[in-house]
């Protein structure tokens, strides 16, 4: 039913009837019709005989825009550039657009018409208005293989921030070749979003031939955009590109900053190349870029890690003698924690000592710290004495804090006081780690206390934690060794269970279990699970396998075992390396 607004007659004004009536009952009668093709085709004739008697001039701005787009014009404006609101008679022309296109697939029939009247202006808004980024590309590529259209911009902007958005990154290169070829380059912000996009995506082919063909035209690279090109580079471990890219650009001391350099510096020492760090750390300067706090973090935790934390206690004086850059806590706690893993607590208590007299907050890392390493040299009193000092910094104990302190008495033996430890941890409501339920299994195991032991893997079976296989392994061990075979074997249910995977030294100690217990065949069906899952048995478990099926009268079962391993496992007996199984946990890591 028609509303009352269509039946009334047009006013007039000025002496010429308004179009808008005859226009709308138009469309609205097309709208109504959509199922026939017909019906489009007859609409959108009506439509285009109304709209090819306005003005060109309702457009003629966003023709302006364009056109100063194409030649460098500024884009300060808004995404989708600085131009008027599209005008009524062009947005139903945007609507109509859409429609055919939608429901036809293809503007064939209009092509004349279109190839006259669509500029621009409107092809952005038909492309925002399809909202699905596929569709849009075809759009585009119609426009301009079908309808000669110089596309804005613009239309390129929105278009290829949507494809990156939902991962169509190849699409996004040919869309940029389409804007290159239209006389149209992109801006600042553009280049940043499709280099953050592509590495994000792990694509590091595109940004970077992106930033060459840039600079060959003559268009400045900012820093930002390189340092996010470089930042995910190292981040996904592709150092060696990262220090190729950083070298390419060594030149344009314009996209350099310090941040750049300290990125490169991180890769780096990532690799354990402190010393070509070192080399771009020498030449900051000569680029004008001064280094800054994080440049030298990134150098001490690197020399750090390679124990040469006398080097690194250097450039902390160093750090310390400059003007514009300071320590801070994470200076400290990087050389705190190289004197610790080094043993050399004397050297490491000094510092953080140094560390508060100048005004240095310790973290809670730091004292974690300290904590592991004193009890790692079995000086527990001085553990529980740092331990003990973190409330008067705003510090509370955490997790890592307990797990250092049960680490250090089971170390030296006392593992009744890491008991008491862990009847502490949760009297706080601190819920222990896997690598808590570790330390303290495998100091049971070790006394022999394997039921007690066995108690806390019935409780890791309650937790919402997926453990790993070293926490089973000498609990299992244990109850092999005593000849309860039938205990072991529910652990490994329980293990399946908890989608722990089985490692090697998991099916050897259950391989030797059965076998001393006389079960051979059990034995072998625990081998033929190995394999079928991948794990690669070693020496020690094919030669002990094959030893019992010989003392137990089984020569064909041996031989086939040791046919397997030598011929399609490719492991032979006499391999000059062999993985002996540790039933231990040699060394828990627990504080940074």
């Amino acid at each position: 039913m028609k509303s009352r607004e269509f039946k009334q007659k047009p006013k007039l004004k000025s002496g010429r009837p308004k179009r808008i009536p005859v226009f709308a009952r138009e469309i609205r009668e097309y709208r109504t019709e959509l199922s026939s093709g017909l019906a489009l085709q007859m609409t959108f004739f009506l439509f285009t005989a109304r709209l090819s008697r306005v003005r060109a001039s309702k457009i003629a701005i966003a023709h302006l825009h364009t056109y100063a787009d194409a030649n460098g014009g500024s884009r300060s404006g808004p995404l989708y550039g600085s131009r008027e609101a599209i005008q009524y008679f062009e947005a139903w022309f945007v609507k109509v657009v859409c429609t055919l296109f939608i429901h036809k697939h293809s503007l064939d029939a209009f092509s004349c018409y279109l190839s006259k009247n669509l500029t621009p202006l409107i092809a952005l808004e038909v492309i925002k208005r399809l909202n699905n980024p596929k569709l849009g590309l075809k759009f585009l590529e119609l426009g301009r293989e079908n309808l000669d259209i110089s596309h804005s911009f613009w239309t390129y902007n929105l278009l290829m921030r949507s494809l990156c958005q939902v991962g169509l990154h190849d699409s996004v290169q040919m869309v940029f070749d389409y804007m290159r070829s239209d006389g149209h380059l992109p801006d600042g912000p553009m280049l940043g979003f499709l280099v953050t996009s592509f590495a994000q995506a792990g694509k590091f082919d595109f940004p970077k031939k992106l930033l060459r063909e840039i600079q060959s035209d003559g268009i400045g690279v900012s820093s930002f955009v390189l340092n996010n090109l470089l930042n995910a580079l190292v981040k996904q471990n592709h150092i060696e590109e990262a220090v190729s890219l950083f070298q390419e650009h060594l030149g344009l001391a314009s996209c350099m900053d310090t941040w750049t350099f300290n990125i490169a510096i991180r890769g780096l020492c990532g690799l354990g190349k402190v010393e070509e760090a070192f080399k771009f750390f020498n030449n900051m300067e000569s680029f004008g870029c001064s280094p800054d706090t994080v440049t030298y973090n990134t150098l001490i935790n690197g020399l750090c890690r390679i124990s040469e934390v006398e080097r690194a206690h250097a450039l902390l004086t160093e750090l310390l003698s400059r003007d514009n850059s300071l320590p801070d806590v994470v200076t400290y706690t990087s050389i705190i924690s190289g004197y610790c893993k080094l043993g050399k607590m004397k050297e490491a208590s000094l510092l953080f000592d140094e560390m508060i007299n100048c005004g240095t907050k310790p973290s809670t890392i730091t004292f974690n710290v300290l904590v592991d390493g004193f009890g790692k040299v079995g000086d527990m009193v001085s553990a529980e004495s740092i331990c003990g000092k973190m409330h008067s910094f705003g510090c509370l104990p955490d997790v890592v804090t307990f797990t250092s302190l049960v680490d250090g008495y089971c170390r030296a033996g006392q593992v009744n006081q890491g008991l008491r430890v862990w009847d502490q941890m949760n009297s706080r409501s601190l819920s222990p780690n896997v690598y808590t339920y570790a330390i303290l299994i495998h100091a049971l195991c070790k006394e022999n206390r394997i039921h007690e032991a066995r108690d806390f893997l019935r409780q890791l079976k309650c937790m919402d934690v997926v453990p790993k296989p070293f926490v089973y392994n000498p609990v299992l061990d244990g109850f092999c060794k005593a000849g309860n075979v039938d205990e072991a074997n529910a652990i490994v249910v329980e293990m399946e269970e908890k989608r722990c995977k089985h490692d090697k030294v998991t099916f050897t100690i259950l391989i030797i279990g059965h076998c001393m217990k006389g079960r051979m065949f059990e034995a072998i069906s625990i081998f033929n699970k190995m394999l079928a899952i991948g794990c690669i048995p070693d020496t020690i478990t094919v030669s002990s396998l094959i030893s019992c099926l010989l003392k137990a009268g089984m020569p064909k079962e041996a031989f086939r075992i040791k046919q397997m391993a030598l011929e399609d496992l490719m492991i032979g007996l006499s391999l000059s390396k062999e993985t002996v199984p540790s039933r231990i946990i040699a060394d828990v890591p627990v504080a940074a």
